[in-house]
């Protein structure tokens, strides 16, 4: 019975409320079922784009031209990419031109176009690999300065990456070219210490244990010198 009262107290309470406010509450639901719809269908817009963009890339990856055309392979990526705009299969085909561009040894024009995806998406979930290439496009260009300076923005720019442990690895080559030694072991020793180093891990142990003979070896050895009487 107190829970029979309880509700005809309630609606007793509501129904002057809701005949009040019926047409604001009728306007309401009429916009919320509105947005709904519009999102569903902006959603499956850009499924169905997905969709589109992954089958293009799919194609083009089984049907590319011939391995010596480097610029029609690398062209034919871009125009997916300028096909399907916002998608990631999109994003994945603009990065396969740079790769393309890197491999035939066109280092510039690869950096170029990592740069280029960058500047354009750089909150992708794929920025982190179009900074890695930035990176590996100046230090195959020799730019060792600049390679090293792209491989510290890539760490700590994109620290949750699974990048990372090449770039600090990256670092630590770098810098050996340099000359830099002492800094090149810091750099691997910071690659072993990480748990998801896995074989790197092993090699930059390996690469310490060379260096470090290596600075051994460079350090004079100093001898006791006799006692002045």
């Amino acid at each position: 019975m107190e829970t029979q009262d309880a509700s005809a107290e309630f609606m007793f309470k509501f129904w002057p409320w809701f005949e009040a406010n019926r047409n604001r509450l009728i306007i309401a639901a009429v916009v919320l079922v509105l947005a709904f719809f519009v999102w569903f269908f902006l959603a499956t817009q850009h499924q169905q784009k997905e969709v589109a963009a992954g089958q293009a890339y799919t194609q083009f990856l089984l049907n590319p031209p011939p391995a010596t055309a480097t610029q029609a392979v690398a062209d034919g990526y871009l125009k997916i990419a300028g096909d399907h705009p916002g998608t990631l299969a999109g994003q994945r085909a603009r990065l396969q031109a740079a790769a393309t561009l890197f491999e035939a040894g066109r280092y510039a024009e690869a950096q170029t176009q990592f740069q280029n995806f960058l500047a354009t998406k750089g909150d992708s979930s794929l920025a982190a690999l179009a900074q890695s290439g930035v990176a590996a496009s100046l230090e195959a260009q020799g730019k060792l300065d600049d390679a090293l300076a792209a491989y510290r923005k890539l760490v700590t720019a994109y620290p949750d990456s699974t990048d990372v442990i090449l770039a600090k690895f990256a670092q630590g080559r770098v810098l050996e070219l340099q000359g830099k030694l002492k800094d090149a072991v810091a750099a691997y020793q910071d690659v072993t210490k990480s748990p998801l180093a896995g074989s790197l891990g092993s090699e930059a142990a390996q690469r310490i244990s060379q260096l470090q003979t290596k600075l051994a070896a460079a350090t004079p050895a100093t001898t006791n010198a006799p006692a002045k009487s």
